[in-house]
C-alpha cells in the first residue's frame, strides 16, 4: 500500500451506492455494495456508505482500506445543491484525491465512454444528461423529489401512493394493485398510511416502484408507465433537439421503462457500454491524470 495508490469509483444514489475498486491504471480488481448515498439522505450517513462500500472492495482483494491511498471518482445524486456538495467535501477523509461529479455526469463517461450521447439515468431519482460534440455537458431534469426526477422509481411511487389511498376511502377499486400497495406500506387502515407518508422518504416510495411494474396490465399502472415514457422523451429531446446523437437509458428503471419510451426516441436507444460505476472510475483516473499522479 505505500508504494502505489488505487481509483475507486463510487456510485451513490438513494437507494444503494456501487463501488469499484481499481489499481493505478484503471484495470478492475474487485466491486461491492453498501446503502444509500445520496446527499439529500444526509452528508455523514453518505460517507458512511461509502466507506462500507470501500472497506468491502478492499477486503475482496485480501487489503485494509487506506484512504491516503485511495484516489475517489465519486458520481453521487444530489451534487446540483451546492451547499451539500461543499458539506460532502468538508466532511470527507484525508484521500490522496476526491473528484465530485453529479452521477449524471459518471453514467455519460460510461454509458459512451467518454464520447458525445444522451443518456437519462432511471433509479430512485432520475437525471439527463449530454455530453455533446464540444464536449460541454449539460443536464435536464434531476431536480429532486417530491416535485422532480419525472419516471423515476420515487416518482412512481409517488403517484401510486395516490391510487392506494383512493382505494382506502372507496373512491377506487380495492383491487389487487391496491392491496399490493398498502401490504408494502403496511398500512392497513387510514392511520397506518397517515403515519407511513409522515415517515416516508424518496427511498420509501421509490420501494413502490416494483409493485407498480409487477402491475403493469393494471389500468392505472399502465397510464402512469406510459407517462413515465414520455418523460424520457421529453428529457431527451430537450438535450438534443437535432436527434443527432445516441440516447442511452441508464440505472435500475432502465430496462422495465425502455419499452414504454415513445418510437421515435426509442429509435435512438442504444445499449450503455458501461454502467455508471465504471463512470465514475473513469472519473477517478482523470482525476490522477490531471494531477501528473498516473
Amino acid at each position: 500500500m505505500e508504494s502505489t495508490f488505487y481509483l475507486v469509483g463510487v456510485d451513490g444514489g438513494g437507494t444503494g451506492t456501487r463501488v469499484v475498486l481499481g489499481d493505478a491504471q484503471g484495470v478492475e480488481l474487485a466491486q461491492a455494495s453498501s446503502g444509500p448515498s445520496g446527499l439529500g439522505l444526509g452528508i455523514g450517513s453518505a460517507w458512511q456508505a461509502i466507506e462500507a462500500g470501500c472497506r468491502d472492495a478492499f477486503a475482496a482483494v485480501g487489503r485494509p482500506l487506506a484512504w491516503s491511498h485511495c484516489v475517489l471518482g465519486c458520481g453521487l445524486a444530489g451534487v446540483n445543491n451546492r451547499d451539500w456538495l461543499a458539506a460532502f467535501r468538508a466532511q470527507a477523509p484525508q484521500v490522496a484525491a476526491l473528484a465530485v461529479e453529479s452521477d449524471a455526469y459518471t453514467t455519460l463517461l460510461g454509458a459512451h465512454g467518454g464520447a458525445p450521447g444522451v443518456v437519462v439515468a432511471l433509479g430512485t431519482g432520475s437525471i439527463a444528461a449530454v455530453l455533446d460534440e464540444a464536449g460541454e455537458c449539460r443536464i435536464a431534469g434531476g431536480y429532486g423529489f417530491p416535485s422532480g426526477d419525472e419516471a423515476s422509481g420515487a416518482w412512481l411511487g409517488l403517484r401510486a401512493v395516490g391510487y392506494a389511498q383512493q382505494a382506502l376511502d372507496g373512491r377506487a377499486p380495492a383491487d389487487a394493485f391496491a392491496a399490493a400497495l398498502l401490504e408494502q406500506m403496511g398500512a392497513h387502515d387510514r392511520d397506518s398510511l397517515i403515519v407511513w407518508l409522515c415517515e416516508a422518504n424518496q427511498t420509501a416510495y421509490a420501494r413502490l416502484a416494483p409493485i407498480v411494474l409487477a402491475h403493469r396490465t393494471h389500468p392505472f399502472a399502465v397510464s402512469l408507465l406510459a407517462q413515465a415514457g414520455e418523460e424520457i422523451g421529453k428529457l431527451i429531446a430537450a438535450l438534443d433537439p437535432s436527434g443527432s446523437l445516441p440516447a442511452a437509458l441508464c440505472g435500475g428503471l432502465a430496462g422495465p421503462l425502455t419499452q414504454w419510451v415513445p418510437e421515435r426516441y426509442a429509435m435512438r436507444l442504444r445499449a450503455p457500454l458501461a454502467d455508471s460505476a465504471r463512470g465514475a472510475l473513469r472519473l477517478a483516473q482523470r482525476e490522477a491524470e490531471r494531477l501528473g499522479m498516473a
